[in-house]
C-alpha cells in the first residue's frame, strides 16, 4: 500500500513538473518579413539599362575569355556561356508543399553575376529557407548552371530553387 501511493504521488509530480515546463517554455521568435532582396537592377536606376549597355560594348574588349568560356560551356553543357543575354531575368514560381519560390538571375557578359529569391518565412520555413537559399546562391554563382546541389535538410526549398533558376535560365538563353 505504501508503494502503490508513493508511485501515484510520484507520477503526479513528475506529470505536474512536464506540465509546468511545458508552459514555460515559448515559442521562437518568427520574422514577420523576408530579408531585404538583392537589387539585381543596381541601385533601382531608371536609366540604367541604356548606359549599361553603353558601357558593355567598352567591356566586350576582354569579352574574348567569355567566348572561350562558352566553348568550354557547350562542350559541357552547361548554361554559363555567351548563349545568355545580358538583363535580369525572372524565372517561374515553383510551388512546394511549404512555399512558393521565385529567383531572378542577373546576367552580364554573358555570365551570371547575381541570383535573388523570393520564398516563405513562415513557420519551420523561416528556420530552414534563409540559409538554404543563401546556399544555393552562392552555388549558382559557381557553377554557372541549375546544376546546383541540394541543401540538406531543405530538399523542397533546393527542388524549386533549382526549377524557377532553370526557367530563368532559359528565358536568358531565349
Amino acid at each position: 500500500m505504501r508503494r502503490s501511493t508513493a508511485a501515484a504521488v510520484g507520477t503526479l509530480t513528475g506529470a505536474a513538473l512536464i506540465v509546468g515546463v511545458r508552459l514555460s517554455v515559448s515559442a521562437p521568435v518568427v520574422p514577420s518579413a523576408a530579408p531585404p532582396a538583392v537589387d539585381l537592377a543596381n541601385s533601382g536606376q531608371d536609366a540604367d539599362p541604356e548606359p549599361a549597355g553603353s558601357k558593355k560594348p567598352s567591356s566586350k574588349k576582354p569579352a574574348a575569355k567569355p567566348t572561350e568560356n562558352a566553348d568550354e560551356a557547350d562542350a559541357s553543357g552547361e548554361a554559363g556561356g555567351s548563349g545568355l543575354k545580358n538583363g535580369i531575368f525572372k524565372g517561374s514560381a515553383a510551388k512546394n508543399p511549404y512555399g512558393t519560390i521565385q529567383v531572378s538571375i542577373k546576367i552580364s557578359g554573358g555570365k551570371i553575376t547575381a541570383a535573388d529569391a523570393t520564398y516563405p518565412v513562415t513557420g519551420d520555413s523561416a528556420t530552414i529557407n534563409p540559409p538554404a537559399i543563401a546556399s544555393l546562391k552562392q552555388s549558382t554563382l559557381k557553377v554557372q548552371s541549375a546544376e546546383v546541389d541540394a541543401v540538406s535538410g531543405a530538399t523542397f526549398t533546393s527542388e524549386s530553387y533549382v526549377k524557377s533558376l532553370q526557367a530563368a535560365i532559359d528565358e536568358a538563353t531565349a
